[in-house]
């Protein structure tokens, strides 16, 4: 596995920080897709919806791809689990 660094630290890929799809809310729009500079995406040009192929290169605490959604497709975990972390370490 392919490490994605530390945060806080705490490896990354313990971090349960990155979007889900809800394909059923999603217009096809590629707006998520586009915005993401990470990597985090793949577009599935069958289904016409994001994918998300690699989860933990999104940057932690980041959910800007969800405000460029106005299907509201995209969702992130609340900002409190990354408080449990901080209070952790």
């Amino acid at each position: 596995m392919e490490s994605h660094g530390m945060w806080k630290g705490t490896p990354r890929e313990q971090i349960p920080w990155h979007p889900t799809v809800d394909n059923a809310k999603c217009a096809g729009c590629r707006k998520c897709y586009e915005f993401c500079s990470h990597g985090v995406y793949a577009w599935d040009d069958d289904a016409n919806t994001p994918e998300v192929i690699e989860p933990f290169r999104c940057v932690v605490g980041c959910s800007s791809c969800s405000h460029e959604c106005e299907e509201g497709a995209i969702a992130f975990p609340p900002l409190s689990i990354l408080k449990e972390f901080v209070r952790n370490t």
